[in-house]
């Protein structure tokens, strides 16, 4: 989870809240129902935890609630971007958020004006994917392969007695 506790009115957290946040900013469990393993751990049920996260979310206290994962590990991925008429850019969207592997999909003021990550089990089908997409849509795709890996661990300590003050 990510968290943004500055950001919000503190007030608004009750101790559930606070623990929820405070145990489950890295190691949210990895199985079937995770919610409900989180439940039995803070002694609540599953949809109020669903219910919570839910709503940390719309408060803007938790920017995102799922994993992180480590795609050199888990597959192949890349960077990549296209540059495609201002005027028909949505199309373009549409045809890239379509294609499988297709994630984090967004527009930039660029000439590449359309980026978005690719991932694939392992390098030969990414390369695949790629090759296909490009001739569905027309135009070359930049491909921007990572070169070195940096881990930023978005966890912190919440000092809630500080934030109460302030």
């Amino acid at each position: 989870m990510h968290c943004q506790v500055p950001y919000c009115q503190v007030q608004e957290l009750d101790t559930l809240d606070r623990r929820l946040i405070d145990s489950y900013q890295r190691g949210l469990p990895v199985c079937t129902r995770p919610f409900h393993t989180v439940a039995e751990r803070l002694g609540t049920s599953e949809a109020e935890v669903i219910a919570r996260l839910e709503r940390l979310q719309a408060l803007g206290v938790l920017s995102r609630v799922g994993p992180v994962f480590d795609h050199a590990r888990a597959g192949a991925s890349l960077l990549a971007a296209v540059a495609v008429p201002e005027a028909e850019r949505d199309a373009f969207a549409e045809l890239i958020n379509a294609a499988p592997g297709v994630n984090h999909n967004y527009a930039r003021e660029h000439d590449y004006n359309l980026w978005f990550v690719m991932t694939a089990p392992d390098e030969p089908e990414l390369e695949g994917r790629l090759d296909a997409l490009e001739s569905r849509l027309g135009l070359p795709i930049l491909r921007l392969p990572m070169l070195e890996g940096f881990h930023i661990d978005l966890s912190f300590p919440i000092p809630w007695a500080e934030l109460e003050r302030t």
